[in-house]
């Protein structure tokens, strides 16, 4: 197996990717290794179909697509597709089951997830015909079946009501200063791209070069400029700011002179200005899901 080793070297602990050495393995190696052939299962090849004829439904309906637009990559993040009077929905379940995850999944939790999405069902009587209709024929096996071991669990893993949550990559899987994906950043401030005002940036690239999380601290067009740090990475001086925030129940703010907060409030606010405050001027659209600009230091 070809692999590359993260190493720490001695002095500062900083992790540094280099070549893999002969002799003793030291155990602070991270090793970085070829991905094993990921074998696509029958779970998964039947749910993806049943999945993007769901989603061709909707479009061919002018209905709402969960996430946006095409081109979409499946996220195993608990894909629960009903079928409603008014057509196809998608609700997220309690929690996902991310592809690897299944190898550490207690088969009695998730089969709990299974209760779950079966009482779902349930409240939608059209839900198993029209899955039927469309060829997947193994939703109620799926729903009725206790999961009682690893093969139970796979089955579940790739099914249409966990791994078809349709995103775009940088939604998925991107990494800042380019998109968040869900893959990266957590969810109670990754959701928030998917209903902030475009005109707001969520992700903004900070002095350092390391990225942050921010939110307004009041409501659109209150001339508030400041905004709170939300999330920014472990270990940097934003990140121990949020987090000796937490810890003593307060904010990490910052003030609408920052550079945090104008690229925040980028555009709502004239050109040039030099305060994030003041009356609400919507200029052009923003950045879809990643950072827009380093902040000046």
């Amino acid at each position: 197996m070809a692999v590359d080793v993260v190493t720490t070297p001695e002095g500062p602990l900083e992790l540094e990717l280099g070549k893999p050495r002969k002799g003793k393995v030291r155990p602070w190696e991270i090793q970085v290794v070829k991905h094993p052939t990921r074998k696509e299962s029958s779970h998964f090849r039947a749910a993806k179909n049943a999945a993007k004829k769901i989603l061709a439904a909707l479009e061919s309906e002018s209905g709402e697509r969960p996430y946006g637009p095409r081109p979409w990559e499946w996220h195993h993040g608990g894909s629960l597709w009903v079928r409603s009077e008014s057509g196809w929905r998608m609700y997220r379940a309690r929690v996902g089951i991310e592809w690897s995850a299944q190898f550490c999944a207690d088969p009695a939790k998730i089969d709990r997830l299974r209760r779950e999405a079966a009482e779902l069902v349930e409240a939608f009587p059209l839900t198993l015909p029209a899955m039927e209709a469309l060829g997947y024929r193994r939703a109620q096996e799926l729903l009725s079946m206790p999961i009682t071991d690893a093969d139970g669990v796979e089955a579940w893993t790739d099914s249409l009501f966990n791994a078809c949550v349709p995103l775009n990559k940088g939604d998925h899987s991107g990494i800042l200063p380019k998109a968040a994906g869900e893959h990266h950043y957590p969810w109670p401030l990754k959701g928030a791209d998917y209903f902030r005002y475009d005109d707001f940036q969520l992700w903004v690239t900070l002095p350092d070069g390391t990225n942050a999380g921010v939110t307004p601290v009041g409501r659109r067009g209150s001339g508030d400029g400041h905004v709170r740090i939300v999330h920014a990475r472990h270990g940097t001086a934003a990140g121990d700011a949020v987090a000796e925030a937490q810890r003593r129940h307060m904010m990490a703010v910052v003030p609408p002179e920052s550079p945090i907060a104008l690229a925040a409030f980028e555009q709502q606010i004239a050109r040039g200005a030099k305060s994030a405050s003041g009356p609400l001027r919507t200029r052009r659209r923003g950045s879809p899901n990643g950072a827009r600009r380093r902040t000046p230091s």
